[in-house]
């Protein structure tokens, strides 16, 4: 089992997944989200950040690229690579330095850079076909040793929280 097929009905179910994933989450771990526009990557991070205890307003670093959230031991990097016109530009969002420094990352459109992540929890955002605005399905699998020594435990915990949630 390499991966988890999620199924979140509603903001609440979003808002649960993100907290499992809060919960697992260590410093220096890297979450890339993936998905169409308007799948709830953003949303996603709100929930985990607050979940995580960061009072801070998050928002989508959609223009700016990259939010710094939280303080100290607590810190998240939040970015966007949407926009990133090639991956050398990678290097100057200080990604890896922050991530060195402790903070977790979680990046949207991870995905546009291939590899250069490293070791990564993913989660791919899809809208649900059943025809509900709200309705999402989220695969979530990993990338690398990092992830790979955790899985088992991580696949539990969300097994645990989400009956329907389907390994593969």
């Amino acid at each position: 089992m390499s991966r988890l097929v999620v199924r979140c009905e509603s903001l609440t179910d979003t808002v649960r997944l993100a907290s499992c994933v809060a919960g697992v989450v260590r410093p220096g771990d890297c979450v890339v989200l993936t998905g169409d526009l308007g799948a709830g990557k953003t949303t996603f991070v709100k929930a985990a950040v607050a979940a995580m205890r960061i009072p801070d307003a998050v928002t989508s670093p959609t223009f700016t690229l990259v939010h710094h959230y939280g303080t100290g031991a607590n810190t998240v990097v939040h970015a966007d690579l949407y926009r990133l016109e090639r991956t050398g530009e990678l290097a100057d969002l200080g990604l890896d330095e922050a991530r060195d420094d402790g903070a977790v990352a979680f990046v949207e459109w991870g995905d546009r850079v291939g590899d250069e992540l490293g070791d990564v929890l993913v989660l791919t955002f899809a809208l649900d076909d059943s025809g509900s605005d709200t309705a999402r399905r989220v695969t979530v699998s990993y990338r690398g040793e990092r992830w790979q020594r955790r899985w088992t435990g991580i696949s539990s915990a969300f097994l645990g929280e989400f009956a329907d949630a389907v390994a593969q």
